[in-house]
């Protein structure tokens, strides 16, 4: 481990979404017990590369193992999330269909990605148990970017397809609750380091770290 004061930080990127709503919330826990390796969080939802040194660490979020990638640390789900107070004097929801007449809320995902977890393709898989499914077309808000969205569900303003890492601790909390368990698959994140990497043994203490956590 890395003990001089002077040590630069380890620079560690990954998703905005998971670096704010997952990965931030926690790095006081890495501080209780390695408050000698300063961390630099990069939120970035573009692919940074290492061989250029812009990042030590790299939490890559795709469906299957990139490129240097040994392990995988978790995967996700996507299920239509929503605020407890949306839901507040409605009959229970036991099924697709039952969602008619709330707002939905859509954020955008990688343009080639044809799996992507979205509205239409969880109304897709709904509808092969409720017909109904298919009558949700009432998309209240759209945002490009998933941090927005999932403030505007946090705020009460509708239900969008979220994952379950990404908001796990709301949903702990209770500030969340998933409206079905009819979820869609998900992604992987993947630690990613080049293997000669100088700070090896540091980066290998981190990722055992989040995967503990």
């Amino acid at each position: 481990m890395d003990t001089h004061p002077g040590t630069r930080p380890l620079r560690v990127t990954t998703t905005n979404a998971f670096a704010s709503r997952w990965l931030v919330p926690r790095l006081k826990l890495w501080r209780k017990t390695y408050l000698d390796v300063p961390l630099s969080i990069i939120g970035a939802d573009r692919v940074m590369r290492l061989d250029a040194d812009e990042a030590d660490l790299a939490i890559r979020y795709t469906r299957s193992a990139p490129q240097g990638a040994n392990r995988e640390i978790f995967r996700d789900r996507f299920y239509p999330i929503c605020s407890p107070a949306l839901l507040a004097g409605r009959a229970p929801i036991q099924r697709a269909g039952d969602l008619v007449g709330l707002p939905l809320i859509h954020y955008d995902w990688f343009a080639k990605d044809q799996t992507a977890p979205t509205w239409a393709r969880w109304c897709e898989l709904a509808s092969t148990t409720d017909p109904r499914a298919q009558d949700l077309r009432n998309v209240a808000l759209g945002f490009r970017e998933e941090l927005h969205a999932i403030d505007a569900v946090l705020a009460g303003d509708g239900v969008a397809i979220l994952s379950d890492i990404v908001v796990a601790d709301d949903l702990a909390a209770g500030n969340l609750v998933k409206v079905l368990d009819l979820a869609l698959p998900g992604y992987g994140f993947y630690p990613v380091y080049l293997p000669d990497h100088p700070r090896r043994a540091v980066i290998e203490t981190f990722v055992n770290w989040l995967g503990q956590c």
